[in-house]
């Protein structure tokens, strides 16, 4: 990418510039090199969506469903097409190294593909003669136009967690990308009117948090899919269900990785490191809390050590590259300065990733990984997403201990263990309170045709992204119950 880009919405069909204010530049947080005068779209802008979306909505759902999901087959046969460099824009404005760019794309496009399965997945049921002469039909309608509103951390997708069941469940979609990183999902959506769908029926808006909040107010938008901090979160749907809206709201996470002493060694710190440091910690299923068990500590402080210095960090074009930066300056000092109040708290600094400077990106917002040894359990850090490449360490005596310290816990995003006991597994998956659970897993990230689960303050609503549950999400429920008595037809 050279030279600024100019920020657009897409609206209509077509490109247009956004109405509203200027802010901050779009900058590579690995050099500051500036990649987009950002400008926000206005609220005439929204409007205009928003009537373009109710005016193409009838045809689109009048569509059959095996027309909606055409131009969902040609989307995914250019985003595989384009993928290469789309994963560069991932890398240059979001901040991971292009695999992680690339296994991000490749998620998105397993949404594709599961959502152009919607001829089957939306079917509804049948039952003949549930009283004498009487049948009942149960049929799944579009619930309505669908804003999706995405974070800054996974650019292309997470809007694909909701976006493409959406249009093939017949609603038109709205779509705000972070104003931390606006040209991918730009970029994805000139692929997207390559695709062919009609003028409406996708769109997207540019702009910060009024924009978002626009989007849950509007009274025309039936549906509001965001993923963000668990304060955002909650706010966004209290808001959109106060207005009777549909909402699935994906929040923060601490997720605990717990370790048995028979865990394999090399394979488990591997995994961990993986998990803990892989886009800079900057994921919600990223590893945040080690808790060792019993004789762990033995192999794991100093297997854990030599993983995370010598992990290597820097930009994340570069094909040597293990981990990237974090995504902007204050960022980094929120980070920093909550390493900080974990020592405050009496943990033991045991690997420190301040104060970093890489040759030629001296500028960029680098930290290294960072372990916490003896983070006090009941410590306020414990309880805080750091969303940065620290790991914090609580060693427990049992699994039980491990168990009940997790369950006391906010957030119920994703837990892992690792060990070679079935039991201790089946015992750990059957009792912790969460709603994605690895075995031997580091990230435990359902594929497309599953749910995106998440428990507690993860997640506020009732049907998460992907799959099944995102049908159910973007459509209704009619049932018809019919009689037709022969003395009629032969009236006619």
């Amino acid at each position: 990418m050279t030279g600024a880009q100019e920020i657009r919405n897409y609206i209509n069909g077509g490109w247009e510039k956004p109405g509203g204010e200027e802010g901050a530049p779009v900058l590579n947080p690995a050099n500051q090199a500036v990649l987009a005068k950002f400008r926000s779209a206005s609220n005439a802008d929204l409007n205009q969506a928003v009537e373009s979306a109710m005016k193409a909505f009838t045809a689109w759902r009048d569509t059959p469903a095996g027309e909606r999901i055409q131009p969902l087959f040609r989307l995914l046969a250019l985003l595989r097409e384009k993928k290469e460099a789309i994963a560069t824009i991932i890398t240059e404005e979001c901040g991971k190294t292009y695999n992680e760019s690339l296994g991000e794309l490749t998620r998105a496009m397993e949404n594709v593909e599961v959502a152009c399965g919607i001829p089957t997945l939306s079917q509804g049921y049948f039952s003949e003669d549930i009283a004498s002469g009487i049948d009942e039909i149960m049929i799944r309608q579009p619930v309505g136009i669908s804003a999706v509103i995405c974070p800054f951390n996974f650019p292309a997708m997470i809007a694909f967690w909701f976006l493409p069941y959406a249009l093939a469940c017949g609603n038109p979609v709205i779509v705000k990308p972070s104003d931390r990183v606006p040209l991918t999902l730009q970029a994805i959506f000139e692929l997207i009117h390559k695709a062919g769908f009609p003028p409406g029926v996708v769109q997207m808006l540019q702009g910060r948090g009024e924009i978002a909040e626009g989007l849950i107010d509007h009274p025309a938008i039936r549906s509001v899919s965001f993923v963000g901090s668990t304060p955002v979160a909650k706010h966004v749907y209290t808001r959109a269900t106060a207005l009777g809206k549909r909402a699935q709201c994906q929040g923060g996470a601490k997720n605990p990785v717990v370790i048995m002493p028979d865990a394999e060694p090399e394979t488990t710190l591997r995994i961990l490191a993986d998990s803990a440091f892989g886009c800079a910690g900057q994921r919600c299923l990223a590893a945040s809390l080690v808790l060792p068990v019993g004789e762990t500590l033995e192999w794991l402080m100093p297997g854990l050590k030599k993983a995370a210095e010598t992990r290597l960090v820097g930009y994340g074009l570069d094909p040597e590259v293990q981990m990237g930066p974090v995504i902007s300056s204050e960022s980094k000092t929120r980070i920093e300065n909550l390493i900080a109040a974990g020592i405050e708290e009496g943990a033991e600094l045991f690997v420190d990733g301040r104060g970093v400077s890489i040759t030629g990106y001296e500028q960029g917002n680098f930290i290294r990984p960072t372990v916490l040894a003896e983070l006090p359990a009941e410590g306020k850090l414990a309880q805080t997403e750091i969303f940065g490449p620290v790991l914090g360490m609580m060693p427990m005596e049992s699994l039980e201990d491990a168990i009940a310290w997790t369950n006391r816990s906010a957030y119920g995003n994703m837990a892992c263990i690792f060990t070679a006991s079935g039991a201790s597994a089946r015992q750990f998956r059957h009792d912790i309170l969460a709603g994605n659970i690895g075995v031997n897993i580091g990230v435990a990230a359902p594929m497309a045709n599953f749910p995106f689960s998440g428990w507690k303050d993860s997640f506020f609503g009732d049907l998460h992204g992907q799959a099944q549950d995102a049908v159910e999400f973007f459509t209704q429920k009619k049932v018809v119950v019919e009689r037709w008595p022969k003395t009629w037809s032969r009236q006619f």
